[in-house]
């Protein structure tokens, strides 16, 4: 009989396994998360990834004594199968509506009334709920205060230690103490005088600080803790400029070390009314609270204050989209020449071209997220990445899916486009003409204030529910200003929680991404960013409309133009003109004269 994958010594799992046997635990749960819940982690928090080999952005591994699986959802199904091959773990289906499913696994994987561990610095107050009422009720002893890969884990990243910046004064269109005192006026209504924050994106866009301690998210390592008048941010003062920390202690900020927030928080006085968002902060620092103190559990204020742009970071968004567009027009003419004339790219240089056509344009600042450049049958894997192990060339005829973005000191952006390569199949372009049908349905969409946004999710899906499609993720989410690419309070998703946080108010800039995914064969997503704007008031109360931010051709080659009606053909068109309009003026260059052409070729009108 062959024995276990990690019954060698010294491999990751055989290692964690040791430490459950050291504590007496039956299994333990790793989940993809850090102490502030990001959703990309800095390395030193990646242990789901170490012990597991699989490198998606989300999924839960649970380790028991004999077996191990992985719980990923739909859009890592086929990512997971491949990378979890001989690993000895095996891959289970997160799906909707069951989220106490890997739980109750977990319980099983330790056996009958064996105790379990999750770290509770890494898990949020409602997930600790959820796994306490699990292990309550199959009687297993839960212990949250242990840190299991700190025992195993060697070479274990450290934590970093780059840079904290300060956003020039003006550029958001309020300052600093504005934005203090609105989020003290909100806690008092909510009848609390406190709050304390451990997500990155609030901390950094309440304090107008940027730093790069997150892959992909401008963001640093920080809590917060808000008084009523004065506040501290717990923090390596070490990586702020002195400027910074005078402008900081000038609005009542004071600084302590990043590892104090649990203490600061034991000592808070007991009858202090002190909000937490459960989603957002660790168990952990709940449990830090002294015994009596009853916390205002509530969604953080900052979430949907930081999703209403203001009118200047609007206006910035827009210039960032300018050069975004030029970067990415740039981009694809030197794409159409090299599908043209060769040599065939890979799905690899696709990554490094459009990076370095970015890199090129003012303000920009590094990749809003892994680029996923997806050929044919690897676009049926909606958050495929390619690595220099597995990857493709793209050849010969079909579909190449390109979803990138980047980080600018004006913005954030984040775009799919679909490129024909070759002579794509009727069926891949009816299947492209079906997902703009989605995208223009929910772009062109007129609706209340105040509308959930789950509730306009099946806008986009219509066409094709009509033809008995439909897709496993969201259709939009929401997007910072040079922030995190996945923003809250909103999130157009039929799966989203439709409560009053979710909803769509001016100034929110999201995501529209409608897709259709056959395994083996091909994917399709086109995506724009849409920003919500006031459209007028009628007996019916106020309404809103949507603003197309992003600015970059259609590939029509990928298109059914016979399938889009008169009134879809008109949007396309204008669209286009707006494109073209935009990006013109910024293509004058004579070194420019192919990026330009291409912009004309590929912005004619349709004929209706």
């Amino acid at each position: 009989m062959r024995p276990p994958p990690d019954a060698k010594a010294g491999t990751p799992l055989a290692r964690l396994r040791a430490q459950l046997r050291t504590h007496g635990l039956g299994a333990c749960m790793v989940p993809s998360a850090d102490p502030h819940l990001s959703e990309y982690l800095p390395g030193h928090w990646q242990g789901r990834r170490w012990l597991s080999g699989f490198d998606g952005s989300a999924g839960t591994l649970l380790v028991g004594l004999e077996q191990a699986e992985l719980w990923v959802d739909s859009r890592y199904w086929e990512q997971a199968e491949r990378q979890l091959e001989s690993s000895g773990i095996a891959m289970r289906r997160a799906l909707p509506g069951e989220p106490g499913a890997a739980l109750e696994s977990l319980c099983r994987l330790a056996g009958p009334q064996a105790p379990v561990a999750a770290d509770g610095d890494v898990l949020s107050v409602a997930a600790l709920r959820q796994l306490q009422a699990v292990c309550e009720a199959g009687g297993h002893p839960l212990r949250t205060d242990l840190d299991l890969l700190a025992g195993v884990w060697e070479g274990r990243p450290a934590l970093p230690a780059e840079p904290i910046a300060a956003l020039p004064a003006g550029v958001q269109g309020h300052e600093r103490a504005d934005r203090l005192a609105l989020l003290r006026a909100r806690l008092q209504a909510l009848g609390a005088d406190g709050h304390f924050i451990s997500s990155l994106d609030d901390i950094a866009w309440l304090l107008g600080l940027r730093g790069s301690d997150v892959p992909y998210n401008p963001v640093f390592l920080a809590h917060l803790l808000i008084g009523p008048e004065d506040a501290t941010l717990f923090v390596d003062a070490a990586r702020m400029p002195a400027d910074v920390q005078q402008s900081l202690r000038a609005d009542g900020i004071a600084l302590a070390p990043y590892g104090d927030a649990k203490r600061a928080l034991g000592a808070i006085a007991p009858g202090s009314r002190l909000l937490i968002d459960p989603r957002r902060v660790t168990a952990s620092h709940l449990q830090a609270l002294p015994p009596g103190l009853e916390p205002v559990l509530a969604t953080s204020p900052c979430v949907l204050m930081k999703s209403r742009k203001s009118a200047e970071e609007a206006a910035a968004i827009r210039h960032t989209m300018v050069q975004d567009g030029l970067a990415l027009v740039e981009f694809f003419a030197g794409l159409e020449q090299q599908l043209q004339h060769g040599p065939a790219p890979t799905e690899l240089d696709i990554d490094a071209a459009i990076t370095a056509a970015r890199v090129r344009r003012p303000g920009f600042k590094g990749a809003s997220f892994a680029t996923i450049a997806a050929f044919n049958a690897n676009g049926a894997m909606p958050h495929y990445v390619a690595t220099a192990a597995a990857h493709a060339r793209i050849e010969g005829d079909g579909l190449l899916l390109i979803d990138s973005g980047g980080q600018y000191e004006g913005g954030t952006t984040d775009i799919t486009r679909m490129v024909a390569v070759g002579t794509p199949s009727h069926a891949q372009r009816r299947d492209c003409t079906l997902v703009l049908k989605g995208l223009i349905a929910l772009s062109t969409l007129q609706f209340p204030q105040g509308t959930r946004a789950p509730m306009i999710d099946a806008v986009a899906r219509a066409p094709l529910w009509r033809e008995g499609i439909d897709y496993g993720h969201g259709t939009g989410h929401g997007v910072g200003w040079f922030l995190n690419v996945h923003e809250g309070p909103q999130s157009i998703s039929v799966r989203g929680d439709a409560g009053e946080d979710s909803a769509l108010q001016p100034g929110m800039v999201t995501s529209v991404e409608p897709g259709i995914y056959r395994p083996g064969r091909w994917g399709v997503r086109i995506e724009n960013l849409l920003l919500a704007c006031p459209a007028g008031e009628s007996a019916f109360g106020q309404f809103l409309a949507f603003e197309t931010l992003t600015l970059c051709p259609i590939d029509l080659d990928c298109l059914c133009l016979d399938l889009l009606t008169p009134e879809e053909l008109r949007w396309l068109n204008r669209y286009h003109a707006t494109v073209r309009e935009a990006l013109l003026p910024g293509l004058a260059e004579p070194a420019q004269a192919g990026a330009r052409q291409w912009l004309l070729d590929r912005t004619q009108p349709v004929l209706l």
